[in-house]
């Protein structure tokens, strides 16, 4: 593996090099890692790129665009849209708006995440709002922005789809005939689950699209503002929310290093099959996959439906 000096100056030479202005959308992009991936991309490109943050707080959005760097004498622009990604029919509304005025899409990049000790808690759709951020909602911004996505193929441009989550950690037999966790729900089994739904997610995108590609990483232990959510979802993490962020920052990567790192193996990862790629970027195979026959095509049927409603 090569050392962060090192992939720093490989994606300044990657991303500063693209011969056109490109279009990244980043999911989750208003904090943590996606706020972390979407600086170190500016950086790469000295802000020369549409950027697109989609979340809930503008507030925090600002100050993220605030961060990135201005090229001066360019059209390139940096801006904020709002939306709840827990709920469905938001994220097929955005995605809706988003196709009507761009024309293509280079990185669609998604990182939403909440980390809480409450057990099953269903939005107003009926989905847990867990499952909602960690997969539903990336599929199907990834169903509805395909077309975008294809464009920037068909131009000869990158066209990447990215979910930044637990590739080769929490994967493992899932109960397939309780998809969605209506039945058994538990955090240890939402856990699982959502790591074996996001990987049957890039597999099946890659087999039916097969000139983009489609990645799950895992981004190690990332000093984040996400455990903060620990201490108002439980008694227990009340105490576990101080634990569990001084660690992170003890031991783990800045959100823009660790951005570095995600994008080494952005611009690394191959077109026509699904890349698995670990906290450094590295791919990593089929550690921890499980991908037995008939899974993939009935976790995208149940995915379909329950996004669609």
């Amino acid at each position: 593996m090569p050392s962060l000096p090192n992939i720093r100056g490989a994606n300044l030479s990657i991303g500063g090099c693209l011969p056109y202005r490109p279009v990244a959308v980043f999911v989750g992009g208003t904090s943590g890692i996606g706020a972390g991936m979407a600086q170190a991309f500016a950086h790469h490109r000295n802000g020369d790129a549409h950027i697109i943050l989609v979340g809930r707080n503008r507030a925090a959005a600002e100050q993220v665009l605030a961060s990135l760097p201005k090229p001066a004498g360019t059209d390139a622009q940096h801006e904020f849209v709002e939306c709840d990604v827990s709920l469905m029919r938001n994220v097929r509304r955005t995605a809706l708006e988003l196709s009507q005025r761009l024309d293509r899409i280079n990185f669609l990049v998604m990182s939403p995440g909440i980390m809480t000790m409450q057990g099953r808690t269903d939005t107003e759709e009926g989905i847990d709002v867990k499952l909602a951020l960690h997969y539903y909602a990336r599929w199907r911004f990834a169903y509805e922005l395909y077309p975008l996505l294809q464009r920037a193929k068909d131009a000869g441009q990158d066209a990447k789809v990215v979910s930044v989550l637990s590739a080769g950690v929490d994967g493992g037999p899932i109960d397939l005939d309780d998809l969605g966790l209506k039945k058994g729900f538990s955090l240890p089994a939402a856990a699982r689950a959502v790591s074996v739904y996001n990987d049957h997610m890039v597999q099946s995108f890659a087999e039916k699209y097969p000139k983009l590609s489609f990645i799950h990483m895992a981004p190690g232990i990332v000093a984040t503002p996400l455990a903060k959510g620990l201490a108002g979802s439980h008694w227990a993490g009340c105490v576990l929310a101080p634990l569990t962020d001084g660690l992170a920052r003890m031991i783990g990567v800045s959100p823009v290093d660790c951005g570095e790192y995600m994008w080494h193996g952005i611009y690394s990862a191959k077109a026509g099959s699904a890349n698995r790629l670990d906290k450094h970027g590295e791919d990593i195979g089929d550690k921890n996959l499980w991908s037995p026959p008939g899974a993939k095509e009935k976790v995208w049927e149940h995915t379909l439906e329950e996004t669609s409603k």
